[in-house]
């Protein structure tokens, strides 16, 4: 993982990773406050970004981040689907859990980028 890389690679991929934690910080604070909701579209866009440049930084300590955020993502839709059906039968048990369920994903995108900011790779 701890593989010398070019340092404009490094910068690249750090830029890159901002980005993209920047667009899912947007998107979690919006599933956050119910008032403030920009769209699915910032998601998409940064879940693509990460999927596409994931390979560019194989063997890096910036890997674990790309992974990080794509499972990131990957969870919170998964689990935000399970449970439309409490808000089909209960709206507020479907209210709570996609309230924890929000909360759950903008701790883990903080947590990536203060790690990235700190130059550290994510846990696996």
């Amino acid at each position: 993982m701890n593989t010398v890389i070019d340092p404009e690679r490094e910068r690249s991929l750090k830029n890159i990773g901002i980005i993209s934690y920047l667009l899912h910080l947007v998107v979690a604070v919006g599933a956050v406050i119910p008032s403030f909701q920009p769209g699915i579209a910032l998601l998409v866009i940064a879940f693509i970004l990460d999927v596409v440049k994931r390979d560019d930084a194989a063997g890096t300590w910036q890997a674990s981040h790309f992974k990080w955020r794509i499972r990131s993502v990957l969870w919170a839709g998964a689990l935000y689907v399970i449970t439309i059906p409490l808000w089909l039968l209960f709206v507020l048990p479907g209210w709570i859990a996609w309230c924890v369920i929000s909360i759950w994903f903008l701790y883990r995108i903080v947590r990536g980028g203060m790690n990235l900011n700190a130059n550290r790779p994510m846990p696996d």
